[in-house]
């Protein structure tokens, strides 16, 4: 990441806000920082003025008011400076993190399969964690440093020519030792914001795999692994810190010999008599307060590493466009419809279901590419009470079709969703996916989504697909204390659930009775022909004989292979 990337102003008010702010407190603290170097001067001039005359002068007093006035000005402005720093840092944070998950809700789920979960959550978590040094030190500090350093240099100028010359040709020191010890960090920097990825991904696959760890007796294996993956860590950050100090020790080496050069030549001008005391006194003053804040940004940049690494990362996936998919000439549609009406397209524009309302399921030449795999094109016309089955072999694009349906996965085609009027396609559909995803919580609240369910519509929702279970019963996370049988029909009861309390039009079952027994799955079937009976559109992707023949539409699911290895 850039010192100050331009994205993270583009995307973020507050930060916006934050550099303004942050410059206009450093103009004030540069200010205040002038008039404690002229109070000082003056302050000691008098006092020798006034041992050579054994008189106080008048002007005395004020001078000493106009000091302790500067102090509190220049400590009111660094106070302001790291309020304004903590606020903007949360601020951001927050933006930040909503943004991106936003963004991810847009994608759908193909485009979080591509990553890792665990780094994913890393990045959002303990890495925009660490943007707080970033917004409290060094962005603070590099708004000082623009601002202070012209107006430091141009105040010394003023009074010293000699000096202000030689402060402006040593200055350009820094920056070329910061850029050095940048590019030596660089990639020090990255390979530790990896080795935090993976430590993330080692324990949060521990975690997740840890009752089947249990059962096979391998749980204390993983204390090694993740054991290694913590030194490994350790040991980047030490060598983190060892370049942290190195690049401060390089740092305050040049800013002390420049400012030692300033003052070896006003000492031998001050002896020869060709500088006044109260402008050495001044010069004196202000030059190390003209290096402090280019040689302490370079400091802080180092510490703020960590936040910067992983705000460029997050602002590489806001700044990631999706790759649309393009319409090829590939032929041969898949799609075989028995027992409804439908109407067969060659091609078809993108998605609607926007302001108009609609009665049917239509879909108008659908066709999913993943990689080298073309899913259909489908065409289907399902009017409200059907019950359309996707079949298909496991691996065919049951799942995908779905997920276009939805709206989560880009595809090539028209899906119109039966619904009111001015919905969205999320408020027209209930879904059950065929990993149940339980949280941990009671049944009711896994049914219903929510911390408040309603008692009456679980128990319904349970009762239609055959569960008397307890809805006050607490289950573990991913289901823990429920079989797989009883975890999917959970699942299958949130889909009814949220269908009797949005008044969706349309329910999407994937794979709902693939756990189950016969007699479960009679019971699923039952309520789901209940479901359409209502009016609802229901979409089922099994392969079970008992779904099939349950159908009032098939749609035969198949994936081919195309472009090289077709």
């Amino acid at each position: 990441m850039k010192p100050l990337d331009p994205r993270l102003l583009r995307l973020s008010r507050s930060a916006r806000g934050f550099v303004v702010a942050a410059a206009t407190t450093g103009l004030v603290r540069t200010v205040a920082t002038i008039g404690i170097a002229w109070a000082v001067a003056a302050a000691v001039t008098q006092v020798i003025d006034a041992v050579d005359r054994g008189v106080v002068p008048e002007r005395f007093p004020a001078t000493l008011a106009l000091l302790g006035a500067a102090f509190a000005v220049r400590a009111v402005a660094a106070w302001a400076t790291d309020d304004l720093a903590a606020r903007a840092a949360a601020s951001v944070k927050s933006e930040l993190r909503t943004t991106v998950l936003a963004r991810a809700a847009e994608r759908g789920p193909a485009w979080l399969a591509g990553r890792s979960s665990a780094g994913f959550a890393t990045t959002l978590g303990p890495g925009l964690d660490a943007l707080d040094a970033y917004f409290g030190r060094f962005l603070p500090q590099l708004a000082l440093t623009a601002v202070a350093t012209p107006v430091l240099l141009v105040a010394i100028g003023l009074s010293d020519r000699t000096s202000a010359l030689i402060v402006l040709c040593a200055l350009p020191v820094i920056p070329v030792f910061m850029v050095l010890i940048g590019l030596a960090t660089q990639a020090l920097q990255r390979g530790q914001a990896d080795a935090l990825a993976r430590l993330g991904s080692a324990w949060t696959e521990a975690v997740e795999g840890l009752a089947t760890l249990k059962v096979f007796g391998r749980a204390r294996r993983q204390v090694g692994r993740i054991g290694t993956v913590t030194d490994e860590y350790r040991r980047g950050t030490l060598g983190v810190l060892r370049l942290s100090f190195v690049s401060g020790f390089a740092l305050e080496l040049a800013a002390s010999l420049s400012v030692a050069l300033v003052a070896v030549t006003i000492g031998i001008r001050l002896v020869d008599g060709s500088m006044g005391l109260g402008a050495a006194m001044f010069v004196l003053v202000l030059a190390p307060e003209a290096f402090a804040p280019i040689r302490q940004v370079g400091a802080d940049f180092h510490a703020a590493q960590d936040g910067a690494e992983a705000a460029g990362a997050v602002l590489d996936v806001l700044d990631a466009d999706d790759a649309a998919p393009t319409a090829t000439d590939d032929a041969a549609p898949t799609a075989t419809v028995g027992a409804a009406p439908t109407a067969t397209v060659g091609a078809a524009p993108t998605a609607t279901v926007g302001a108009a309302g609609a009665d049917a399921l239509v879909l108008r030449g659908v066709t999913v590419r993943r990689d080298d795999v073309r899913i259909g094109p489908v065409d289907l016309e399902a009017p409200r009470g059907s019950v359309v089955v996707l079949t298909g072999a496991s691996g065919s694009g049951k799942s995908s079709l779905i997920a276009a349906i939805r709206g989560v996965l880009p595809h090539e085609g028209g899906v119109t969703v039966p619904g009111p009027a001015g919905s969205t396609r999320a408020d027209r559909i209930a879904w059950a996916d065929q990993r149940p995803r339980l949280l941990r919580g009671t049944v009711a609240e896994n049914v219903a989504l929510s911390a408040t369910p309603d008692d009456v519509a679980v128990r319904s929702a349970l009762g239609a697909v055959g569960l008397g279970l307890d809805p006050d019963l607490q289950v573990g996370s991913g289901g823990t204390g429920l079989s797989g049988g009883q975890a999917q029909r959970v699942a299958v009861a949130r889909a009814l659930y949220r269908a009797a309390q949005a008044d969706t039009a349309l329910v999407v079952l994937d794979e709902p009775t693939s756990a189950l027994d016969a007699e479960a799955e009679a019971t699923v079937l039952t309520a789901v022909r209940r479901l359409a009976d209502r009016g609802v559109v229901v979409v089922v992707a099994s392969h079970r004989p008992a779904v099939v023949a349950a159908a009032d539409i098939r749609v035969a699911v198949d994936a081919a292979v195309t472009g090289a290895h077709a």
